[in-house]
């Protein structure tokens, strides 16, 4: 970009003008899906009276039980979660320099399933019900996490460890990532051998991914880490931009990528293992998402993360309703439901890709 007097050119200011109304405006989308996300379901609530309610005016108790102890935690758990899978996509995506990173493609999610099952069967972090409902209760969330966190470093580390080893490609890492998930789904199908038939049921339950099982604990404790997580992505989004453009180039512009590299997959790894442990495996959110805002705003992160999330937000949240109303009065776990959505969706953008 060239200034002229000092000044930005028009068509720059333009440029910049129009990605900024396009995460505006999903903004908008994400704040009106909320509200429809409450208001729906067996107990249906008007719009309006929804609004009311979040307000803090008392329009019915029983609607305001109902708004504010099932499905107000609920629809901003599926913002929250949405958000941080989408930004861990993005940032892995550009440290890698691989369009396929993602926690779920990368095995990092079946990692973490993997630590938050051993925690919970073995360690006893966890108290086991048959009811579909309420199939699993973490009873001590910061061991669970704690172990989720550290079987997901285990795969980062061997995907970092793999990246470094000279004229490694793209599919290597990918292949790297198949095999890894291919031995925690196997470690987790080795601890849900030795449980019991109830343990086993629940088991199978919570890996299935659901954003009902959190409350309002979890969700402050998510809440508060993609928060921090994605302030520090957006405060990294310049080194981020220039590893994009090779990291010779990067280096060559003062950036320090390793350490780069090694921080961001760390908190990646992080958002995923907490996520993991409060809601299960929730796939393709955090390989799609980046890719549809690709194709609206373009490569700069200073726009595609901010865009990222906010596409986060919209997918997990749209999918999360969706799957409670398809089959109703059965309740779908969203992960069934995104990974409907995101595989042909992802074929779909491959292929738009090559014809162009």
């Amino acid at each position: 970009m060239h200034l002229a007097d000092g000044k930005s050119p028009v068509d720059y200011l333009c440029y910049i003008k129009t990605k900024i109304l396009c995460i505006c405006a999903g903004i908008v989308l994400v704040f009106l899906l909320l509200i429809l996300s409450i208001s729906v379901g067996a107990v249906s609530i008007p719009p309006g009276e929804v609004l009311f309610t979040l307000l803090g005016h008392n329009v019915s108790s029983k609607w305001d039980t109902i708004i504010w102890n099932i499905r107000l935690p609920q629809a901003l758990t599926a913002v929250v979660a949405g958000i941080g899978l989408s930004v861990a996509g993005v940032a892995m995506q550009s440290i890698l320099r691989n369009p396929l990173g993602s926690p779920f493609t990368l095995g990092i999610s079946n990692a973490g399933a993997f630590g938050a099952a051993m925690s919970v069967i073995i360690l006893g972090s966890g108290q086991m019900h048959s009811t579909a409902a309420n199939a699993v209760t973490i009873n001590n969330p910061y061991t669970t996490t704690i172990m989720a966190f550290i079987f997901c470093m285990i795969a980062t580390g061997i995907i970092l460890m793999i990246s470094h080893i000279r004229g490694a490609s793209p599919e290597v890492m990918v292949l790297t990532g198949v095999a890894l998930s291919s031995l925690f789904t196997a470690g987790t199908m080795f601890l849900q051998y030795f449980a019991s038939d109830t343990q086993l049921a629940a088991v199978v339950f919570w890996t299935f991914g659901d954003v009902s099982r959190a409350n309002w604990p979890e969700l402050g404790l998510m809440t508060v880490l993609v928060t921090l997580s994605t302030t520090y992505f957006l405060a990294n989004r310049w080194n981020y931009n220039a590893i994009d453009a090779g990291n010779e180039t990067a280096k060559g512009l003062g950036v320090n990528v390793e350490r780069v590299r090694i921080i961001g997959m760390t908190v990646s790894a992080l958002i995923t293992a907490v996520i993991v442990a409060f809601l299960g495996v929730i796939g393709f959110v955090g390989l799609v998402c980046p890719h549809m805002v690709r194709r609206i705003i373009g490569d700069d992160q200073r726009f595609l993360i901010p865009g990222s999330c906010v596409m986060g937000g919209i997918l997990l949240l749209a999918s999360d309703t969706v799957a409670r109303l398809i089959v109703a009065p059965y309740v779908l776990p969203v992960a069934v439901l995104t990974a409907f959505m995101g595989a042909p969706a992802f074929i779909y953008l491959i292929i738009r890709g090559y014809r162009r």
